[in-house]
């Protein structure tokens, strides 16, 4: 393989762009202790220890560090990794790793979130958002089943009240603030407008 192109990304780091397609980001001391130059060429050993030595468990590493603070989906850490410039399959690795491990799990998150919003959120809001978080239809699915409780329509007169809305006396642009405020939230127009 052939070292296409080295671009500087900052001081320290730069990507290493290969003739196979392969993109990836080491430091400046990796470049230097595997001679690393544009137009040279790289062998299939030097290859495989710069993908087993360093970016396997740098791409770990930094996996871990990303859960340290907060629970994740599986997507949201392949999008983390891949704008630090790791290579698929190593993503590929790190999430598989994770999930042997339940540091990541999909379903996990899901309950959580689900748990967490289902009082300021309607089951098809919490849906869609955790449809953009990556996680897939079935658990999304599965997760509401086990962990939505709540009554629908007695959470929007629940919003209702604690915004201190009174449709006895709301002026039309109080009216439609309020039907904004609770369609934002995923409920239903039909819902919205028995209530307001």
């Amino acid at each position: 393989m052939i070292i296409k192109a080295l671009i500087p990304i900052n001081k320290g780091k730069s990507k290493i762009c290969l003739s196979n397609g392969t993109d990836f980001v080491l430091y400046k001391g990796d470049i230097k202790r595997y001679n690393i130059k544009e137009g040279y060429e790289i062998t299939e050993e030097i290859y495989g220890l710069i993908f087993d030595t360093i970016l396997i468990p740098r791409c770990r590493k930094r996996a871990m560090h990303l859960l340290e603070k907060q629970d994740r989906t599986k997507e949201n850490i392949r999008q983390k990794l891949k704008e630090g410039g790791y290579p698929d399959i190593v993503i590929d690795d790190a999430i598989e790793y994770l999930s042997s491990y339940h540091y990541l799990d999909d379903e996990r998150y899901a309950n959580n979130y689900i748990r967490f919003h289902q009082d300021k959120k309607s089951k098809k809001r919490i849906a869609v958002d955790l449809m953009v978080k990556g996680v897939s239809k079935d658990i999304i699915d599965r997760a509401l089943e086990e962990s939505f409780i709540n009554d629908e329509k007695e959470q929007i007169l629940q919003l209702i009240e604690k915004k201190q809305y009174d449709k006895n006396f709301a002026t039309q642009q109080e009216r439609a603030k309020m039907y904004r405020f609770l369609a934002y939230r995923g409920f239903s127009g039909e819902d919205i407008l028995k209530h307001i």
